[in-house]
């Protein structure tokens, strides 16, 4: 029993159900101190204890998984869909003055539509989960001329560059 020592990197709850079962049996059959059966399942020797009293009082059944059930999702996966046809369509025609989505404009669409509140701190995560990436736009100076952008690598590169070439560097001693 020593050299069969069970230890996953992660554990599943079907894992840990099967790991207080096989638990479970071992104690039945009493071959085993529970400090064994601790090591042989990779628990610790409280959890085996845990485990043995819940046995005597509930049975196997008492050491099986139970379902997590948790808080319910706020946003079912169809309110997820329909919210994601709404961003498609862009800001503007959600009704703002940009077609920038923000976490607070999109905390706003989702409060209207659905009555659901989102802290828009907090809404990332669940948009992550449901195929959304956070995109940030590029920062631009207002005062930006496309036209003299656009002609800047033809008119001054060009010549920046036969210059460099052509003359010898004013900080050079020659």
């Amino acid at each position: 029993m020593e050299g069969n020592v069970w230890r996953p990197t992660h554990v599943t709850a079907e894992q840990m159900e099967e790991r207080r079962l096989t638990a479970a049996v071992l104690l039945r059959q009493g071959q085993f101190s529970q400090a064994e059966i601790a090591q042989h399942v990779g628990v610790s020797r409280a959890s085996v204890c845990r485990w043995a009293a819940t046995l005597v009082q509930e049975g196997p059944r008492g050491l099986e998984a139970r379902p997590n059930l948790g808080p319910p999702p706020r946003l079912d996966e169809k309110a997820w869909t329909r919210l994601s046809r709404l961003l498609d369509r862009g800001a503007i025609a959600a009704g703002f003055a940009t077609e920038r989505w923000t976490l607070n404009r999109i905390a706003a669409v989702i409060e209207r539509e659905f009555g659901v509140h989102y802290h828009p701190r907090y809404l990332e995560r669940p948009l992550k989960a449901h195929g959304f990436s956070v995109q940030r736009p590029a920062t631009r100076a207002k005062e930006r001329d496309k036209l003299v952008i656009a002609v800047w690598p033809k008119r001054d590169w060009v010549a920046l560059k036969k210059g460099r070439s052509g003359a010898p560097d004013a900080l050079t001693r020659g």
